[in-house]
């Protein structure tokens, strides 16, 4: 019976004295690294098959001399293990502040960068490593930086066999620094070289910014952003929600109208902030009325402000409007266009959107008639009384609350107006939409359509799945 092969730990732990032999190339740890680890269990690392030796650690690939070396200690029944797994021990007994120390002392990139490929350490020693790495100012495309970066893609991002590519391309750093929730990750990522991304074929922005717009970063992070005194990174950051009261108030001190944009559609801002850009150009204000939480607080701020009536109606947009807002907006008289965009909007309770129509002012109804929380009472209604007309059948169209038979009857009419509405309404049954997609004047139409970007989502899935199979 052949006796159990011992685990790495405990043959090292019980071997004090002997020596282990080592076959191939090192990888993560140099010769020195390894003796010094062997050191501590008074094991001497030795390459010949020699008196004493209790183990072997062999690499994957092997010499043909090296392979007969491994033979002979089979046939000596010596325990073999792999150089992976004499790695992973050596990683989970590293000393993390020690390590560190020694690397400050001795500003060792090159060993920085070789630990950073080693998929053994803690992410927390990871991050410690990586601000410790300096990028290379010189030399535009450096096979180190590059390693850096793909170690780093490798660790953080879920990763498919058939995905690699991603790892070289720089848009999965961006991916990264927006998906990331690590703050000191975040950090780290500041010492990259700042990459500009092209999103979406249009807007351009770089690694700092999106670093900036993270909610996870911390205040050092935040500090450091500011220091670089950038306003494009300034107007990422005012953006924000997870900035303080502090760092709101001074960004907007700042001046600059995009800042105060930003800030507009911070939904963490404070009322002493809110207060502020209520008295910024027309552009703050707008974004501000459509993007904040309203109040009561906040609703007297804004009345008190004397905005002009057709500007003040933005208000109506907002979802984010406390009950007893929307209550006191309906209230308003005179005030058309504000009463036509609170019909319109999807978070008004439905109780009020049945008040609305029970007024029967004629200008409302398409926009309830267009609105996903009108009850289908009063939808099935404005079909009854006004769906011969274009304007209330499209609005019908639109909603992915109208009832199907509703929907099945204005496909019938074959009315492009009612066409375009009706391409972009999730609620269309399948086979009504594949009616629709060869009428290629509704590719925009079709493009905003959920069901249909869920259905070419499950193809790709399913393509995906064929070419791994």
């Amino acid at each position: 019976m052949m006796n159990e092969k011992p685990t790495l730990g405990s043959l090292l732990e019980t071997s004090a004295g002997k020596k282990l032999l080592l076959l191939g190339k090192e990888e993560i740890f140099t010769q020195k690294e390894i003796a010094r680890f062997l050191k501590r269990f008074k094991i001497t690392p030795v390459n010949a098959l020699e008196e004493d030796v209790v183990g072997v650690v062999e690499h994957h690939r092997l010499n043909p001399v090296e392979e007969d070396i491994s033979n002979d200690a089979y046939e000596q029944n010596l325990p073999i293990y792999k150089l992976t797994e004499f790695e992973q021990l050596l990683s989970e007994k590293i000393d993390d502040d020690a390590l560190l120390m020694a690397i400050k002392l001795g500003n060792d990139q090159e060993r920085i960068r070789r630990l950073l490929g080693n998929q053994h350490l803690s992410d927390t020693l990871f991050v410690r490593l990586l601000k410790l790495y300096r990028f290379d100012e010189e030399e535009e495309d450096s096979r180190d930086d590059r390693d850096v970066i793909m170690y780093t893609l490798r660790r953080y991002i879920e990763i498919k066999p058939n995905e690699e590519d991603l790892l070289y391309s720089y848009l999965t750093l961006r991916r990264l620094a927006t998906e990331a929730t690590d703050p000191n990750l975040l950090e780290a990522l500041l010492g990259f070289p700042n990459f500009t991304f092209l999103v979406r074929g249009k807007e351009s922005i770089t690694l700092k910014e999106t670093i900036a717009r993270n909610w996870h970063i911390n205040e050092t992070t935040i500090q450091k952003l500011l220091s670089l005194r950038n306003r494009a990174i300034e107007r990422a950051l005012a953006g924000n929600s997870s900035i303080s009261e502090e760092i709101q108030k001074l960004l907007l001190e700042r001046n600059d109208e995009g800042i105060a944009q930003a800030l507009a559609v911070n939904s963490s801002i404070t009322d002493a902030v809110f207060a502020a850009l209520l008295q910024a150009a027309e552009e703050v204000v707008s974004l501000l009325l459509v993007h904040q939480p309203i109040n009561t607080e906040r609703l007297q701020q804004i009345e008190a402000a004397g905005l002009d009536a057709s500007l003040f109606a933005l208000l109506g947009a907002n979802e984010k409007l406390s009950s007893d807002v929307i209550e006191q907006l309906a209230q308003k008289e005179e005030n058309e266009a504000l009463h036509r965009l609170l019909c319109e909007n999807k978070t008004v309770p439905p109780a009020f959107l049945e008040a609305y129509y029970h007024q029967k002012h004629k200008t409302l109804m398409p926009a309830l008639a267009q609105n996903p929380s009108t009850p289908v009472p009063i939808l099935e209604a404005l079909y009854k009384s006004d769906g011969e007309g274009q304007e209330i059948a499209a609005a019908l169209a639109k909603n992915p609350s109208t009832p199907e038979t509703i929907l099945r009857a204005l496909f019938e009419r074959d009315d492009f107006e009612i066409n375009r509405a009706l391409a972009t309404n999730a609620s269309l049954p399948m086979e009504l939409l594949d009616v629709l997609k060869v009428d290629t004047r509704l590719q925009n139409e079709l493009a905003q359509n959920e069901q249909l970007a869920k259905s070419y989502e499950e193809v790709l899935k399913q393509s995906k799945a064929m070419m791994n199979v």
